[in-house]
C-alpha cells in the first residue's frame, strides 16, 4: 500500500511539474496564418500546449523574456533524410549503403535529427531510409519517448521503386552478389500493394515512391524522363495507401512522373525541377503540394557534371522561371530541403533564400515551412502556428527574418513540445 501511495504521489508530482504554466513575453510575433507581425505579445503555455495569445500579460508560474526577439512557430521541413549524410556521386551513396552498418548509420541519424531540431525545425517529414530498414521508426520512437532530442517526425521508411530502377545497380558489381538496395523494389500491382501494407505495418506515416528516372532535356527546352511504374502498379500504390487513410509522396522531376503520380493520388511532388505547365495546372487543380528542394540541386550539380551527368546544371538554369510560373499558376509549396542528400552540417534554411530571390516575400517564404507544411502533413492548428490549442513548438531570433531571410539560418532560442532546447543569450 505504501509503495502504491508513493508511486501515486510521484506521478502526481511529475504531472503537476509538466503542467506548469509559462508566459512568453514576445517583442515581435509572426501570425503565420495572416502573415501579420504583431508587436509586444504574450503567449501563455501550459504543458506542451499554447493556452492563449494576446497583448495582455497573464499570470504564470514562470516567464521567459523574448521581448528583444522575433518569435515564430517552429519550422517544418517536409523532405529530409536523417539516415543519409550527403551523396554527390554514386560512390558517396554506395559507401553509406554498403560499408556502413545500419546501427552506425542510425547513430549518425540520431545526430542528424538533433541538428534538425537545433536548426529550428521542430517537425520533419523523413522521406526514406535509403537502405537503412526501419531505423527512421526507431529514431522517431526514441524522440517521442524522450530518450534523445529531435524534431517531431513523420517517416516514410523504405520508399518504393520498381525492380532494377534505383541504386545500387547490380550490374556495377559481381553478378553473383545480392546487393542491398536503397528502396523496396516491386514488380506488379500485387507486390506494390504488399509493399505499402508492409511499410505501414512497420510504422510508416507516409509512403514514398520514386516515380521517374533517366532525365533528359529536349531541343525545345522541355524535360522528359522514363516512368518507373506501370499504370497498374502506380494505381495500386495509390489506392492501397489512400484506402489505409495515409498519403504518399512522389519523387518526380518531369511530367512523366508527376502526372502519373498526381492522377494516382499523390499528396506531394518532390523535386519537380523539370515540371511543365500541364503538370503545374494539374497539381494546382488537385491541391497537390510541391517540395522544390533547391539547394540540394546546386550542391550536387557541379560534381555530377564533372562525372558526365550535367542534368542538375541544366535544372539550375531553368528552375527560376519554372518556380515563378508554378507560383503564378497556384501550385501550393511546402518547404522541403532533401537535407541528407547534402551534408547535415550545411544550412537547412538555405532554400528560403531562393524563394525570396524568385518572387516570394519573406513572410510567404516562411509560410511554406509553417502553415502550408502543416496542411500537407494534416496537422493544421497543431503545428505551424502559435495559437490557442496548438503544440508549443516555438522559435525566436534576434534578427528579423522579414528583413533578412538568411537570419533563419541561425535560430537563437528553440522550444519543442513545451520544452526549451536552446537558450537565448
Amino acid at each position: 500500500m505504501r509503495q502504491f501511495m508513493f508511486l501515486f504521489m510521484l506521478l502526481t508530482s511529475l504531472y503537476a511539474e509538466a503542467q506548469k504554466s509559462i508566459l512568453l513575453k514576445c517583442g515581435k510575433l509572426l501570425d503565420t496564418k495572416t502573415g501579420i507581425v504583431l508587436e509586444k505579445q504574450f503567449v501563455l503555455l501550459n504543458g506542451n500546449r499554447v493556452v492563449s495569445v494576446g497583448p495582455t500579460a497573464f499570470k504564470a508560474d514562470s516567464t521567459i523574456d523574448l521581448s528583444d526577439y522575433f518569435v515564430m512557430p517552429g519550422m517544418i521541413d517536409c523532405h529530409t533524410h536523417v539516415l543519409l549524410q550527403g551523396d554527390i556521386t554514386q560512390e558517396d551513396y554506395d559507401v553509406q549503403v554498403l560499408k556502413e552498418s545500419i546501427p552506425y548509420r542510425t547513430i549518425r541519424g540520431v545526430k542528424s535529427a538533433e541538428r534538425a531540431l537545433m536548426n529550428g525545425f521542430t517537425t520533419i517529414r523523413d522521406l526514406g531510409t535509403e537502405g537503412a530498414g526501419y531505423a527512421d521508426v526507431d529514431i522517431k520512437k526514441a524522440i517521442n519517448a524522450g530518450v534523445i532530442p529531435g524534431p517531431r517526425m513523420f517517416v516514410a521508411t523504405l520508399a518504393i521503386n520498381t525492380t532494377g530502377h534505383y541504386p545500387i545497380k547490380t550490374s556495377e558489381y559481381a553478378w553473383e552478389l545480392k546487393m542491398p538496395k536503397g528502396v523496396q523494389e516491386i514488380t506488379g500491382a500485387d507486390e506494390a500493394r504488399r509493399a505499402v501494407r508492409e511499410q505501414l505495418e512497420h510504422g510508416a506515416d507516409w509512403i514514398k515512391i520514386y516515380s521517374d528516372r533517366g532525365y533528359i532535356k529536349q531541343p525545345d527546352g522541355n524535360y522528359r524522363a522514363l516512368s518507373n511504374f506501370t499504370l497498374e502498379e502506380m494505381n495500386a500504390i495509390g489506392s492501397e495507401t489512400i484506402g489505409s487513410r495515409k498519403n504518399f509522396a512522389a519523387h518526380a522531376m518531369t511530367r512523366d512522373g508527376i502526372i502519373a503520380a498526381v492522377n494516382a493520388g499523390a499528396k506531394s511532388i518532390e523535386h519537380g525541377l523539370g515540371m511543365d505547365e500541364e503538370s503545374m495546372q494539374l497539381m494546382a487543380a488537385k491541391g497537390v503540394f510541391w517540395c522544390p528542394t533547391l539547394f540540394v540541386n546546386e550542391f550536387v550539380a557541379e560534381g555530377r557534371a564533372k562525372l558526365g551527368s550535367p542534368i542538375n546544371l541544366m535544372f539550375s538554369k531553368s528552375i527560376p522561371e519554372t518556380f515563378k510560373k508554378a507560383v503564378k499558376l497556384g501550385v501550393k509549396i511546402a518547404y522541403g530541403t532533401d537535407i541528407g542528400g547534402y551534408d547535415w552540417s550545411l544550412p537547412q534554411a538555405k532554400d528560403f533564400s531562393y524563394f525570396v530571390s524568385w518572387g516570394l516575400t519573406p513572410i510567404q517564404a516562411m509560410q511554406t515551412a509553417t502553415v502550408h507544411a502543416a496542411e500537407l502533413l494534416g496537422q493544421v492548428g497543431q503545428i505551424g502556428e502559435i495559437k490557442a490549442g496548438a503544440l508549443a513548438d516555438i522559435i525566436a531570433l534576434k534578427q528579423d527574418p522579414t528583413k533578412n531571410i538568411e537570419s533563419l539560418q541561425n535560430i537563437d532560442w528553440i522550444m519543442k513540445d513545451g520544452k526549451v532546447y536552446k537558450q537565448h543569450k
